[in-house]
């Protein structure tokens, strides 16, 4: 976009100014220092470069040298340099003000549209011209991908500046928004830009010192990023209720869960007739549940199994015979395998034993 075209009246009545000052010696007035901070304002406000109208001012100071200093003596220079000094000064920080003032009006209607983008409360038609504004076509699928690390961060943080960075530095061309939410990173892109999130979720691990990130599905239209942002939030949710330790976590590989709780009270009902009866064993259930979930993890092998649950075989062999008892599943069967792995899953889920049915 071309930069608008600067006139003769950003400058007010400077010239005459300086033509006093030169006559007089006089310092600016009150006003006049006031009259130039208000030229300022208008000026950043017209969107003017401070560069180009500092240089307005020294060429039209030397414009006047020549009327206003000839002959009248070395004093008279010195006064007309520190009115320059004056005038320039006050005129730079009525602009400043005015830069600041836009700049908080901008974070605070880029916040507003955030909020709005990520919790889906606005009018989806209006979202997506307010979205034309950040970059963003919603129109066209989007995907989120939502890093938690060890602690809360703003935008105003050390970490997202320098993962921000580091994305712009990469996709300097691309339509990339990032933010924060409730103490996480968050970052929207064009969902046919698979890339963009894996190289979010590379740098984000490694600045939140191992933190984990999750990526939504693609989502078409407005309500597409909330969607995708949900997915990712629950797949950290997940993470954590089931023990899931990979840094990188896809919610398109974690559809199976949301299926299998799908329905709550049939699960609950399955996690009690199956691992109920593990409350009777000594020590609680568990020990035993803990047993059955890294039995299979470990693909059902006893020896993998005793070395991850620092046991030995005998030691593993017993407490699967335990489980067997008490349940009436035996883990190393087939036919109840899948039913108590089920469970367990289910367990996990629903944070049991810890948490009543």
């Amino acid at each position: 976009m071309a930069e608008p075209e600067i006139t003769a009246d950003v400058l007010g009545d400077y010239a005459r100014i300086l033509a006093e000052v030169a006559d007089t010696g006089r310092r600016l007035t009150r006003d006049e220092l006031e009259t130039r901070r208000t030229l300022g304002r208008g000026a950043a406000e017209a969107g003017h470069q401070l560069r180009a109208l500092v240089n307005l001012h020294l060429s039209a100071t030397r414009s006047a040298w020549p009327y206003t200093v000839i002959g009248a003596g070395a004093s008279a220079g010195d006064a007309v340099l520190a009115a320059v000094e004056q005038a320039v000064d006050a005129f730079a920080e009525g602009f400043e003000r005015a830069q600041r003032l836009t700049v908080r009006r901008e974070e605070a209607a880029r916040r507003e549209f955030i909020d709005d983008l990520l919790y889906g409360r606005s009018d989806l038609g209006r979202l997506a011209e307010r979205a034309t504004r950040f970059g963003l076509r919603l129109s066209r699928a989007h995907a989120v991908a939502v890093a938690a690390g060890p602690e809360a961060y703003t935008e105003t943080d050390a970490v997202p500046r320098n993962v921000e960075a580091a994305l712009l530095a990469r996709f300097s061309g691309r339509k990339i928004l990032l933010t924060t939410k409730d103490g996480r990173l968050v970052c929207i892109a064009p969902g046919s830009q698979p890339d963009v999130l894996r190289y979010f979720a590379k740098q984000a691990h490694a600045a939140t010192d191992g933190g984990q990130v999750a990526v939504g599905r693609p989502h078409r239209g407005p309500g597409g990023v909330v969607h995708s942002y949900d997915e990712a939030l629950d797949a950290i949710d997940l993470a954590r209720r089931m023990g899931l330790d990979e840094p990188v976590l896809y919610a398109a590989d974690l559809l199976v869960y949301p299926v299998l709780t799908r329905d709550r009270q049939a699960m609950a009902d399955l996690v009690r007739s199956e691992l109920g009866p593990l409350q009777e064993a000594r020590g609680g259930a568990e020990p035993l549940l803990r047993t059955l979930s890294v039995y299979f993890d470990a693909g059902c092998v006893a020896a993998e199994t005793a070395r991850r649950l620092s046991l030995s075989v005998r030691a593993l062999t017993y407490r699967l015979e335990r489980i067997h008892q008490l349940t009436g599943s035996d883990p190393s069967d087939p036919m109840h395998r899948y039913t108590l792995q089920t469970a367990v899953i289910g367990a996990r889920l629903l944070d049991w034993p810890a948490k009543e049915l």
